[in-house]
């Protein structure tokens, strides 16, 4: 019997991870952080989901086929702040399944990051 086994596509690979991993037409992104981190939450916010419309596209997908998003925030006072950005970035019928937690960042200049699964339609 002939096993019909799917290659794992890297995208962006570096020493610790690759920005994505596509395997059986899921995209898993490694957390996004903002290309600006002096901005306000609002602003890293919107920095940061630019980032994921174009590893989207690279991912051979788009906003509307995002199944899963974890948000960390480094103070949940700054909730609303980043929800503002996201619900005004998320398709609309197409929210995906969401968690967000406060969390300390990697550094302290960081306000938001975001790990992305997504479903590849190309």
């Amino acid at each position: 019997m002939k096993r019909n086994i799917r290659v794992l596509q890297r995208i962006g690979v570096g020493e610790r991870m690759s920005r994505a991993v596509i395997h059986q037409g899921t995209a898993y992104f490694c957390g996004q952080v903002p290309k600006d981190e002096t901005q306000d939450m609002q602003g890293q916010t919107r920095s940061l989901l630019e980032k994921v419309d174009a590893l989207l596209a690279e991912a051979g997908s788009d906003k509307q086929h995002v199944l899963s998003v974890t948000i960390y925030i480094n103070n949940m006072a700054e909730f609303a702040a980043m929800n503002s950005v996201w619900d005004a970035w998320v398709a609309e019928g197409h929210t995906p399944a969401r968690a967000c937690v406060e969390a300390q960042m990697a550094r302290s200049t960081l306000k938001v990051e975001m790990s992305v699964i997504a479903a590849v339609i190309t």
